[in-house]
């Protein structure tokens, strides 16, 4: 029996509240001896921390670095290997694009190019509505290559998104992004010989769009990434039997959800908006996704405190979330994006599980009194009998979370747990 076979045989429907809250690129990597997750003043987190079960979880394998949309498909308990879904048609989703089997969507940034050579692949994260602006203009100029229509929509900040629809069209391409700064425009290529056209095609569109746009700065080129056509996956209702929701600001992460059935409920940009679409809306659904996505961008832009910074903001209003008592509790990434490297990372991201029926590590002063030793100054530790108690235990970070129940552990498991958790499984077998 396959794995969706064994969910959709033993998943049954009941009133218990499931949460996921994912921190997108959570897990990080040590500055002065301290993770950005550990570095943050978390008091909310560590309590509950203390009370729930902890551990490490790899969005696809160890050592593999994954994309977002990988990443989120195994919290959803999907097989990312087995559903390679392009980042186009997740951004297309997002924003609300029709697409049809005929098209091919791609997530494109608009980017700075000088001198001949990318010089920040996020046109310094030009504000929405400058984006607003260019996607205009452009798709004034811009509306067909060869017999293909070509179509622009916005994302976020730098983000938008190309469709193109026609005959014959295939998503078999190579990014078109040399993912780097200091080095040229890099242009599509065809994986397969039915993709030769589509190439073609796409790069006749950045020469375009680089063209209409020379002499503006910062967003003069685009990068693009993800060629996609629509994909065919089941749901989380078939699946799971899930009434599911999602709180999510940005493009991508709306289309994930609605690629797996989630209703994507309309909410404000902070997290403050979000916690009370939560709120609001809790009564409705027996799962919800929130997505929070600063602690990946600030990440990726190498700025440890201003990731610092977001997840203290979430601490602050966690006591919100608890106060609607669901009955599973997830907090974790997707991935790890360290502010040390600037970008995703093969990490594994920290994890918390709250739950009635959970089991968990005693606390550190538990052990602590059982050994009759002080207590130890800093995150360095001391040694206690025959044992070595550390400050960071204490704490919601990777640390506690490298010691938990839980273990390491595959992220495609997460859903799967939450569901046992909220006794949404029947016993398999006699």
């Amino acid at each position: 029996m396959k794995r969706e076979e064994l969910f959709k045989k033993i998943s049954i429907e009941n009133d218990r509240k499931m949460l996921l809250l994912v921190l997108d690129g959570l897990g990080g990597l040590p500055r002065d001896g301290r993770t950005e997750l550990e570095t943050a003043r978390t008091p909310n987190l560590d309590l509950l921390a203390a009370e729930s079960e902890l551990g490490l979880s790899h969005p696809i394998a160890p050592g593999i670095t994954p994309g977002s949309g990988p990443a989120h498909l195994s919290l959803f308990g999907y097989d990312p290997l087995k559903y390679e879904i392009g980042r186009g048609i997740l951004e297309a989703l997002g924003v609300g694009i029709e697409v049809n089997a005929r098209s091919v969507a791609v997530r494109g940034n608009f980017a700075t190019l000088e001198n001949g050579r990318i010089s920040d692949r996020r046109a310094g994260r030009i504000p929405t509505e400058k984006n607003r602006e260019l996607v205009a203009f452009l798709g004034e100029r811009i509306q067909k290559i060869e017999d293909v229509e070509v179509r622009l929509y916005s994302g976020e900040e730098h983000r938008f998104v190309l469709v193109l629809t026609g005959d014959g069209l295939d998503d078999r391409l190579t990014d078109a992004d040399p993912e780097a700064v200091g080095l040229p425009v890099r242009y599509a290529e065809a994986k397969d010989d039915a993709a030769v056209r589509t190439a073609r095609i796409v790069n006749r569109f950045i020469d375009r769009l680089g063209a209409e746009l020379a002499g503006q700065l910062p967003a003069n080129t685009c990068l693009l990434r993800g060629f996609a056509r629509y994909p065919v996956i089941p749901s989380m209702n078939d699946l799971f039997r899930l009434k599911a929701a999602a709180i999510a600001v940005y493009p991508m992460y709306k289309g994930l959800a609605r690629l797996v059935g989630m209703d994507v409920l309309a909410t404000g940009r902070s997290i403050q908006d979000q916690v009370a679409t939560l709120q609001q809306q809790y009564a409705d659904y027996d799962f919800f996704f929130v997505h929070v996505k600063k602690t990946d961008s600030w990440g990726e832009d190498g700025d440890f405190a201003r990731k610092v910074e977001v997840i203290e903001e979430f601490d602050r209003w966690l006591p919100a979330i608890l106060e609607l008592t669901p009955d599973v509790l997830v907090v974790t990434g997707d991935h790890s994006t360290p502010a040390l490297m600037k970008g995703h990372s093969w990490h594994p991201s920290p994890v918390l599980l709250k739950s009635p029926f959970q089991r968990r590590m005693p606390a550190r002063a538990e052990m602590v009194d059982a050994f009759a030793c002080g207590t130890p100054d800093g995150a360095d530790g001391q040694a206690c009998g025959k044992v070595t108690v550390n400050a960071l235990a204490d704490k919601f970070g990777e640390t506690a979370c490298a010691r938990g129940v839980l273990g390491n552990f595959n992220a495609m498991d997460v859903l799967p747990l939450m569901m046992a958790n909220a006794l949404k499984f029947k016993k398999f077998g006699a």
